[in-house]
């Protein structure tokens, strides 16, 4: 099995407790500090799971790098993917996945979990779907906070079951907003019910 290629120097984080990004990254301050809560949250599992290391990495890097490229302008992101049909907030995940395999980057299950954290994909491994799980159940987000907080509590005990709740939470929260859903979200959902 080749080495992966990590895009970015260690060490990881920078000081203020963010994790390190790549040069290339395109996100406000305010979005920083969301891939920092996430990436803490995914390292706290982690521990606690007390994973063998390459995964505890594939966690991490799955995390800071997962919205990259989250406030990149549209026609940017659109002109990486040559992608014309998907609304624009689908559009960050695959594009960073690309510029990380551009680089070197190597572990599919990374690439797989930052290209499709906004959809899902029912073929995730853990990695995918702890950072689906940390992307919705991490501290900064006004909604819901208790019952989110009782969540993340849960995922390194029940992994499986909590991941299907946030599953279907996020499905219920984009049907109240009048939102239409991708063929992957669907089919992440037919995977879990």
């Amino acid at each position: 099995m080749p080495h992966a290629v990590s895009p970015t120097p260690q060490p990881v984080s920078m000081p203020g407790g963010v994790p390190a990004l790549p040069p290339w990254t395109v996100a406000s301050d305010k979005r920083r500090g969301h891939i920092a809560r996430v990436t803490a949250l995914l390292d706290a599992w982690s521990d606690a799971m007390a994973l063998e290391a390459a995964e505890r990495q594939a966690w991490h890097d799955a995390g800071r790098w997962h919205d990259a490229l989250r406030d990149e302008s549209e026609s940017t992101l659109r002109e990486v993917l040559q992608e014309y049909r998907r609304p624009v907030g689908l559009l960050h995940g695959p594009a960073a996945a690309e510029r990380l395999a551009a680089e070197g980057e190597t572990r599919a299950d990374v690439l797989d979990a930052v290209r499709w954290h906004t959809t899902g994909l029912a073929a995730w491994n853990r990695v995918g779907r702890a950072l689906y799980m940390a992307d919705f159940l991490e501290p900064g987000r006004p909604f819901m906070p208790a019952d989110r907080a009782f969540l993340a509590h849960l995922v390194p005990q029940q992994f499986d079951a909590v991941f299907r709740q946030v599953v279907r939470m996020r499905l219920e929260w984009a049907l109240r907003e009048g939102k239409g859903f991708a063929p992957e979200t669907v089919a992440l959902w037919d995977s879990v019910r």
